[in-house]
């Protein structure tokens, strides 16, 4: 993959948000933010709070962001969490001064914090995400499935290296210099216990006793994953009567690569058991993107207590089940046969490593570029 030389067009159309109303733009480290703002916005205004003298500065008097900003002016801040306080001053100028401000940050933890002003209705928000195949539509599967869809790794002559990098800044910057907790070398032991869990259902105490946490810090620790947007939780689907369903939600890394460092898993064998959840989470990165940058429509998996699973529910109407096979046989559909017998959703779809569609008994079986084809036209359901 040779992206090095060109800027990847980004799906998320932050501009036109922007250009409506003022807008938070979240997102891991290194998803690309900075670039997007700039590259969409580069006439505007640009504060970014890494810069130590501007910290500083800002930080002794947030009021000088007021005097500053002009009326009418297009402003970006980067890194707006490093200090929330600004926030009231964004107020004042969006208010007074008719200002619009695109404000990025990779934590809303800060900002959630008691007394913090959060503009009310006065700001959208949006998530930006490592890439998704309508941004590279990339060929090679095997290296997205080993080294995940993070822009710097994607052009990266090393991913593996810099991956190891990526998670060893995470802990030192995202977690130590925030203050999120003060016992990093737990939360170090807990992260990679998660990883090992990643595309499975929460089971806080068993990443507790692996992790050597107890149960209410293990809980603590998946807030902290989810506040800093290294993991979601999909919840579980209950609307089945004939069988039974399970209520414990699972959850996902935002990136496989990232899992798999954390994991400590260098090799990415076909056919194996972690080529199957690489591939699962790949599928669930590309569904829940699209969800976000739609600003609408709702995940859920479904499982039965009698163990029947489907992979992914597509906003209460589509059933998304994920294998990595290149020949998909009725073991295969045993559980979206299931689910259709209850009669609730109205498209049942395979997702799968074979080389042309097929249907079977109202199930389509797709070839994933295909399914992301579909996904990414806004066909799905």
């Amino acid at each position: 993959m040779e992206h090095k030389a060109r800027y990847i067009e980004r799906h998320l159309d932050i501009k036109a948000v922007v250009e409506k109303k003022s807008c938070f733009l979240f997102g891991p480290r290194q998803t690309g933010k900075s670039m997007l703002m700039r590259h969409v916005l580069p006439q505007a205004r640009v504060y970014n709070l890494l810069r130590s003298d501007l910290f500083l500065r800002l930080s002794a008097n947030p009021s000088q962001l007021r005097q500053e900003v002009q009326p009418g002016e297009l402003v970006i801040i980067d890194e707006i969490q490093r200090i929330p306080e600004l926030l009231n001053e964004v107020h004042y100028c969006i208010e007074e001064k008719h200002a619009r401000f695109l404000l990025s940050g990779s934590s809303a933890r800060k900002l959630r914090r008691g007394g913090v002003n959060l503009l009310g209705g006065r700001a959208r928000h949006r998530r930006l995400h490592p890439f998704v195949y309508k941004e590279l539509a990339f060929d090679n599967l095997h290296h997205v499935l080993q080294y995940g869809l993070l822009p710097p790794i994607v052009a990266s002559d090393s991913p593996k290296e810099d991956l190891r990098s990526y998670t060893g800044d995470y802990l030192t910057e995202e977690i130590a210099q925030e203050g999120v907790t003060r016992n990093i070398p737990a939360f170090s032991r807990f992260l990679e216990v998660a990883a090992q869990y990643n595309g499975q259902m929460l089971n806080f105490t068993n990443i507790g006793s692996d992790a050597q946490v107890p149960t209410s810090t293990v809980r603590l620790y998946f807030q902290i994953l989810e506040d800093t947007l290294i993991a979601q939780t999909v919840p579980a689907w209950r609307k089945t009567t004939v069988r039974k369903p399970i209520t414990t939600a699972k959850f996902y890394f935002f990136d496989i690569g990232v899992a798999r460092t954390l994991q400590h898993r260098d090799e990415l064998p076909p056919n194996s058991p972690e080529y199957g959840v690489a591939f699962e989470s790949f599928i669930y990165h590309e569904i829940s993107s699209y969800i976000s940058y739609q600003a609408d429509g709702v995940l859920h998996y479904w499982r039965s207590k009698s163990n029947f699973e489907v992979d992914f529910i597509f906003n209460e109407a589509v059933a998304i089940e994920v294998k990595a096979k290149s020949n998909i046989d009725h073991r295969d559909l045993k559980g979206i046969r299931a689910l259709k017998e209850e009669g609730k959703l109205s498209r049942y779809i395979v997702v799968s490593l074979v080389e042309f569609p097929a249907v079977v008994d109202e199930i389509e079986i797709l070839p994933w570029k295909d399914f992301l084809h579909c996904l990414w036209a806004g066909d799905l359901d």
